[in-house]
């Protein structure tokens, strides 16, 4: 019996110490699948990563300018909403420093540029505005290095430009930086390593370009690299795994591209990837856990013309 017992013991240990572990679903590389649809579809969004939340604020619907405040979560697909900002803004600049949204310039009227500066705190859930903007700009993009938010291209009514300026949250001020070696509007920005990437554009007459290159911000100077094969402007954009991702946007005629390509700073080399399913321009943007989120989107890149989309496309590079 002692025997028996001992057999009897070992194989319960056994089935104990066998439980099956579950495991995590394979990752496939290089594909897109969809999150759930948006509440509000809109294009020319501006957005931002505040811990596992993406705030996808503003935008033009097909008939009007909103104020929205559209919040996605990743990990549960889900949405919800949050206070709308202060003025109805589309195709400002973003970033996120320290749990702070903040907006930067855009269109509150379709027709000029503002240099408004928005900051919003989800713990209080409301809205505060900051020392204007030098340059009045619309077709801006904005990246984060070391704390310091870098506001770089644009246009307004004088044309389009090369300007960046850099703000400090900490102090709420403005500092004019070294311009871009190419004046453009609507590119694609991203931080690999310490370098900001500067990708594509809207030259304005000139059409769109492939124009590609990288800023130091303790040099204060800008390098030339190798241009994006595909010239566009206002793509689905995010640094993720070393690379700068850029996905979609708009030809020089308005008209969406669905190629999506990569960049590797360390190679200086671009790289053909899977096409959005869902040819869009003027996505919203934002890069959770080494994977690209586009929001919304539309058919033009005109606002109030061809159709908008609440669709989101999520890349797994």
């Amino acid at each position: 019996m002692k025997t028996t017992r001992g057999v009897m013991l070992a194989v319960m240990l056994l089935g104990v110490g066998s439980v099956a572990v579950a495991q995590a679903p394979p990752v496939n590389h290089n594909t897109w699948t969809s999150g759930a649809a948006m509440p509000t579809a809109v294009k020319f969004s501006m957005t931002g990563l505040i811990k596992n939340q993406i705030y996808v604020v503003g935008g033009v619907t097909e008939t009007a300018i909103v104020a929205d405040n559209q919040i996605y979560n990743p990990v549960s697909n889900s949405w919800s909403t949050a206070a709308s900002m202060p003025v109805a803004t589309f195709d400002g600049a973003s970033a996120v420093v320290k749990n702070i949204l903040y907006l930067f310039g855009g269109s509150q009227d379709g027709t000029s540029a503002t240099n408004a500066v928005w900051a919003y705190n989800p713990k209080t859930n409301s809205w505060s505005s900051k020392a204007a903007m030098p340059t009045a700009r619309d077709g801006v993009e904005a990246v984060v290095e070391n704390n310091i938010i870098y506001v770089i291209g644009g246009g307004n009514s004088t044309g389009i430009l090369n300007t960046v300026e850099s703000y400090n949250p900490a102090t709420n001020t403005w500092t004019e930086e070294d311009p871009l070696l190419v004046a453009k509007a609507g590119s694609a920005l991203g931080l690999l390593g310490t370098t900001i990437v500067d990708a594509d554009g809207y030259l304005g007459s000139a059409g769109v370009t492939g124009d590609t290159e990288s800023y130091n911000a303790s040099t204060n100077l800008w390098t030339s690299l190798s241009a994006d094969p595909t010239a566009r402007t206002l793509p689905c954009y995010g640094a993720a795994k070393g690379s700068l991702y850029v996905a979609g946007g708009a030809d020089g005629n308005g008209n969406p591209v669905n190629t999506n390509e990569s960049f590797k700073l360390t190679k200086n080399k671009w790289t053909t990837l899977a096409p959005m399913p869902q040819t869009v321009t003027d996505a919203g943007s934002a890069v959770y856990k080494n994977v690209l989120y586009c929001f919304g989107g539309g058919s033009y890149s005109v606002q109030f013309v061809g159709t908008v989309y609440n669709n989101v496309q999520i890349y797994q590079p």
